[in-house]
């Protein structure tokens, strides 16, 4: 019912107030002027940056320090998404909420963006979380999956802006090669480890990169934060982490690490961040931080975390 009723706020707002907020922006297209990308998450904002530096306006619709699972758009975001270029998502699975929003908008010009079109979905399969219809929708912790959705990105700015085709093709070439040599790193760095077992105090966001790099992945939650661990769930891990001899316990970012904690103040195991980059806080965003280096500081951590040597 919640959901119902803000979908049809929006349709209203969009209904009565988007034909004059519409003609202020176009007249304000008059002359040279930034193609305008708004993403849903941090990973989508960096590849978008990069790719059109500064040809482009890019803003992320998340708030800094919002958690990604738990967000819903505020009707001014709808006015964002209707007044961009282009509008950049990751799907169903995670952005549950843009179907209804992409289908109210009044702008025909707006070109949407399913950064996932092209890349299989890693399934669900038994002894793994059951949320998401089955599928985990982490897809930006595969560099494979981030190179196709760079290929995504770079042709929709394409499509909107051809006569710069060259740069965007130019610039996301060479972000393809920076991810090629990170994998190389995770590759050569995590193949010899003490154990390579990872455990996290935190929700079900690590998949794909596990499977990627041959690791053992236990999330202490479901495919959302708010999903709770039942008490059963955690002794299963503390026995777990025990049994292994787990030096080193893994915790999210934007939230409490309270589950970590338990983890660890049963066994006697270290903390680590493993930072899935759906979002970024304040200070991270005017630091300038980017999706690269997010992961070249989870490769070091992984690598304390899993004993691992070169």
């Amino acid at each position: 019912m919640k959901k119902i009723l803000f979908v049809a706020i929006v349709f209203a707002i969009i209904g009565l107030g988007i034909f004059v907020v519409s003609n202020i922006s176009q007249k304000s297209k008059i002359g040279p002027q930034k193609i305008t990308v708004v993403t849903t998450l941090f990973p989508l904002y960096d590849f978008a940056k990069v790719i059109g530096q500064d040809k482009v306006a890019v803003s992320l619709l998340l708030p800094p320090g919002v958690e990604a699972h738990s967000f819903e758009p505020k009707p001014s975001d709808i006015v964002k998404i209707n007044e961009s270029d282009i509008f950049v998502y990751t799907g169903k699975f995670m952005e549950p909420w843009a179907e209804d929003i992409i289908s109210g908008i009044t702008n025909k010009n707006v070109k949407f963006v399913n950064i996932s079109n092209g890349i299989n979905l890693m399934k669900l399969t038994d002894g793994m979380p059951d949320e998401a219809h089955g599928f985990d929708p982490h897809i930006w912790l595969d560099f494979d999956n981030n190179k196709t959705m760079i290929d995504g990105m770079s042709k929709a700015l394409t499509e909107k802006d051809p006569a710069n085709a060259d740069f965007y093709q130019k610039n996301a070439t060479e972000y393809k090669d920076k991810l090629a040599q990170l994998d190389k790193q995770f590759k050569s760095k995590l193949a010899k480890c003490e154990n390579r077992e990872i455990v996290y105090g935190g929700h079900y966001a690590f998949g794909y990169l596990a499977n990627r790099y041959n690791l053992k992945y236990l999330a202490a939650q479901g495919l959302a934060p708010d999903s709770e661990p039942t008490a059963s769930d955690l002794i299963k891990l503390v026995e777990q982490v025990k049994k292994d001899n787990i030096k080193y316990v893994f915790y999210e970012e934007m939230t409490t690490p309270k589950i970590a904690e338990t983890i660890a103040n049963e066994t006697k195991a270290k903390m680590l961040l493993l930072n899935a980059a759906h979002n970024v806080a304040k200070e991270d965003i005017e630091a300038n931080i980017s999706f690269l280096s997010i992961m070249e500081e989870n490769l070091i951590n992984i690598k304390t975390g899993l004993g691992c040597s070169e």
